[in-house]
Order: C-alpha cells, then structure tokens, then sequence
C-alpha cells in the first residue's frame, strides 16, 4: 500500500529521533527523583510534576514537526498554477512506481512537474492546474485503493470547476474481476462531469501489461510534445519483412500516405484482432549511421552488446540515439554502453490475419527541421523493400469490434482509415451488415484512400451508408460537418443500439466529432455510451 504522505527529509527524521529520546528522558528523570545515592521509586515532587509538564508538551512538539506536512506542501507552491501534476492512487505500489515514471519522463521533457499521492489533492488544486495524469488502481470488485478514500469523500463527492484543466487517467485493474478499472473509470467520469478536457482516452492497464505501458508513454510523448520518450520496458520485435510499399495519394495538398505490406518471419502465425497495434521499432537512416562511423573512426561490425543482446555497433547505432562524435569513447562497447535505444512508433493495423501480412496505412511526417519524422522516416523513406522491420503486435481490447450483429458508425478522418479498414474487413467475415463509415481527407481526387474496396462493400451490402468530408475541396467539409448534416440518422441508429468507433486524429478530428455528438444527442446519452462501451476511440 502507498503511504498517503511521503517520509520525511532523513536529517529532520534523524534529529526528530535524537531529540524525543532526550525529552522521554529527560521526564522519566523528573519524576523519578534521586533519593540519597540510590533511585528509589517515591511520590514525586510538585516541582518534578511542572518539569514533567514542560517535557510532555516539548515531546508532542517534536512529533508534530516530525509528521508528513502535505498540507504545508499544498501551501508551498503559493498558489500558483501548476504546469504538471502527476497523482497516484495505489494499494501495492506500483501506481507509484509508475507515476514516479511518468513524472521522471516529463522532467527529462523538459516540464515542470509536481508528484503527489491523490489524498493530497483537493478541487481548489485541481483548478489551477494547468495539466494533471492520474495514475490510478482499482482492488477488488471496483473498489478504490485506502489512499483514495479521503480523495473520494472530500472531492469526488462535490462539483467542482475544472474548464481550465487537460487530464488523463492510467487506469490498473484486473480483468479477472467484474469491474475492471472501476475506480479509474469513475474518476475519468468525475473529471469530464467537471469540465476537465482529456488529453487523450484512457489507458486501461491489465495486471501491469507492459504493452498498455507503452501506449500510455506513446500518448505521454504527444501531449508533452516530446519527439521521443525512451520506452520503460522496450518491446521484444520479431524481424518482419517490409514485402511492399505504395504511395496511395500522389499530387495530394498532404503529406505523402504510403501503403505498407509487411510479411512475419518464416514459420510464424501472428495472431490479432482488428483494432490491435503494430509497434514499430524504428532505425536511423543508414547514410546517418555511416557519417557517424566515418567521422569516428569507429568499425561498424565490431561485437557489442546492446539491450542486452549480442549485435554489431553499426545494428546498435542503426536502433539508438545518434550521439556527437566528438563525445565518443574510442572502444565500440564503451560507445554501446551509452547509447540509448530509440522509442517505438504505434501505427493501427489495417489488415487481418487471414490477409496474411499486417498493412499499415503511414503519412510521412516532418519535423520541425524538415528532417523527417523518427517512424515514418524509416518506414517510408528509409527502408528498402525486402528489409527487416522490428515489429511486435500490441493487443488493443478497447478497440476491437463490438460482439453480434449490432450496429456500428465508424468515423475517422486521413490514415485512421486504416484501423476503419480492419473493422470492416471483421465486420464483412462475421456477416454483419448494418456498418456506416463517415471519412474525411483533403481531396476528393488525390486522397479517396482504399476506395475500390469501399465501393465493393457498399455493393455487396457490408456497408449500408458511407460519407465523405473534403477539406480542401469546394464546398470546404470536415467530417464533424457530415456528422452533423446527419443528425437524424445518426439519433435514429443509436436508439437502435448502435455503437461508435472513431479513428484518426486527435488534434482536431476528435475533439470535434465528441463536440457534435453531444450537441446532437446530449450529453448524458453520450456519457452513457462510454460507459456501456459502446463509443469508443482509437485517436493518436
């Protein structure tokens, strides 16, 4: 269990320690008085009483100084606005362990950050913080950890504005429970009932799953705007082969859309679901690693260990950080052993199993000296056709497509696409026919992404309805904008059970999409969605 308060400072607990043994001395010999040259238990003095008196009140003193001083903590931050809390629920641990992670990860981002225990945390706190993650544990059927009661009860229980605070919430669970991630989930409600804004969804953590680590430290880099975080717990890939790569939107107002066909390694089964993620681990360009070697001297194929595995110093260069030249010891392992690992990249998976290759639908990305993105670098750009492309298949239950026949409105915008794509594909398979896809894009001739297929489904009936929004086309559309135009269809398929899934950006197409959605149905009715899983979001 996590204390509520941390320890305090070692010098004051030490010097607390020396001065109470002192005062309990100093009381016992008040009032057991020295009689002759022997002590003898008698009645003590009047004046022994007094001295007694004055050492008890010293001893309650110290005591009082010794104790955790959250409140004084609160108070010392004088009422500023904080521009990240990281809060921690937790009955084991380890929800301290990882907002010691988060908050560690923030710093070296560049951020100011405040850790705290969530029962040191109250609304007047909240409201002048700028951005707050919560990491929270659920024990039990649903039960919020000891260190929350307070938090519950003093907080929770009450409305409180929070217009001006961006949260997320890591929510850890058990899936062998009923209530998975209650408590997580009953706080994420409370914020939004409040007014907070969500960064992004929340992540539900499955007995400490590291994949759903990763994915929370993937959206951590984005919101704090980091190009890259290194991974807590670096992902083992298995060596796919990149088999095909297309560019789909030639001419286009946006960035260049590739179509990627990736084949597993020989003798393998890969087995996913759609909504499930690729984790890509990407490399560096080869001509970077090659000026590196060149201006150090360095032999690329010399032996080192990396990640603790076995590899070339040109492999462990390819996979890390390039660092200055001028930095580098001369022996290659020296030169290993300060290399840190790159991050990896999530991209939706568009394909399914039966497919046989994972497709990804990847925009290439530039960053803001024109070099371009760390991912779609690689992926793009970078690799040849027939190289080896690190990839683990990340598990995404949130995602995956609703149990039965039961309506489904798919909404997404650029290469959410891709994750649209495999619902359907699970859809076409399970003889599911009432699917209706909303898409928006930038041109109607450049950017109609996988639209021979679409048109098939729409003629075999695997589609009943889809909608596109251009952005830069005449009339100007978004597809909040085709949301809205269909607000009567849109009521009418959710009276009939139907689900949402929604998927591309989370910059502007979400935020959006939610916006319509709760002016067209209310907001109860969508609060009620998210709880009974039936509006959900892939938004990166």
């Amino acid at each position: 269990m996590s204390p509520a308060h941390p320890p305090p400072p070692r010098w004051r607990a030490a010097l607390g320690n020396g001065a109470i043994l002192a005062v309990l001395l100093a009381t016992a010999l008040a009032l057991l008085p020295l009689h002759g040259d022997a002590w003898w238990p008698a009645m003590p003095r009047p004046r022994d009483w007094w001295s007694a008196a004055a050492s008890l009140a010293l001893y309650l003193g110290l005591c009082a100084w010794r104790l955790p001083r959250g409140r004084e903590r609160r108070a010392d931050d004088g009422g500023a606005a904080l521009p990240w809390l990281v809060a921690h629920a937790s009955q084991t641990g380890f929800a301290v362990e990882l907002a010691g992670h988060t908050a560690a990860s923030l710093r070296a981002a560049g951020a100011q950050v405040v850790l705290r225990p969530l029962s040191d945390i109250d609304a007047p706190l909240l409201a002048r913080t700028q951005r707050a993650l919560f990491i929270a544990s659920t024990t039990g059927e649903g039960d919020p950890p000891d260190v929350a009661l307070s938090f519950l009860r003093d907080t929770m229980a009450q409305a409180a504005d929070l217009a001006r605070l961006e949260y997320a919430v890591l929510a850890l669970g058990d899936r062998d429970y009923a209530r998975f991630c209650a408590f997580g989930h009953r706080l994420d409600q409370w914020l939004r009932r409040c007014g907070a804004r969500a960064l992004f969804d929340l992540t539900e953590v499955d007995n400490g799953d590291p994949g759903a680590l990763r994915h929370w430290q993937h959206h951590l880099a984005l919101a704090a705007g980091a190009a890259a975080m290194p991974d807590w717990t670096p992902p083992r890939y298995a060596p796919w082969t990149l088999a095909a790569r297309t560019l789909l939107n030639p001419g286009s107002r946006g960035g260049p859309a590739f179509h990627l066909v990736l084949r597993p390694p020989p003798g393998a089964a890969p087995d996913w679901q759609a909504g499930d993620i690729a984790e890509i681990g990407p490399r560096n360009a080869p001509a970077a690693v090659e000026g590196l070697l060149a201006a150090t001297g360095l032999d690329g194929d010399a032996a080192v260990r990396f990640r603790s595995q076995a590899t070339t110093l040109r492999e462990a260069l390819a996979a890390a950080h390039l660092p200055d030249p001028a930095t580098l010891p001369a022996r290659p392992q020296a030169v290993a052993d300060l290399l840190q690992p790159l991050p990896h990249r999530e991209y939706s998976i568009a394909s399914l199993p039966g497919d046989g290759a994972v497709e990804l639908l990847v925009r290439q990305m530039q960053r803001e000296d024109g070099r371009p993105g760390l991912g779609s670098g690689w992926l793009c750009r970078h690799a040849r056709v027939g190289d080896t492309i690190d990839l683990r298949i990340r598990a995404n239950p949130q995602f995956h497509p609703p149990a039965g026949d039961r309506p489904l409105l798919l909404v997404g915008n650029g290469t959410g696409i891709a994750g649209l794509r495999a619902l359907l594909k699970a859809r076409a398979g399970a003889g599911a026919r009432r699917n209706w896809l909303l898409m928006g894009e930038r041109q109607r001739a450049h950017d109609a992404f996988f639209e021979t297929e679409l048109r098939r489904w729409l003629d075999d009936g695997v589609l009943e309805r889809c909608d596109f929004a251009w952005s830069r086309d005449e009339p100007r559309r978004y597809v909040q904008d085709a949301l809205r135009e269909q607000a009567p269809r849109l009521r009418a398929w959710v009276d009939e059970g139907a689900a949402i899934y929604v998927c591309g950006s989370l910059a502007g197409m979400a935020p959006g999409v939610d916006a319509v959605l709760r002016e067209v149905l209310g907001e109860d009715v969508v609060d009620a969605l998210r709880e009974q899983g039936r509006y959900r979001r892939d938004v990166y």
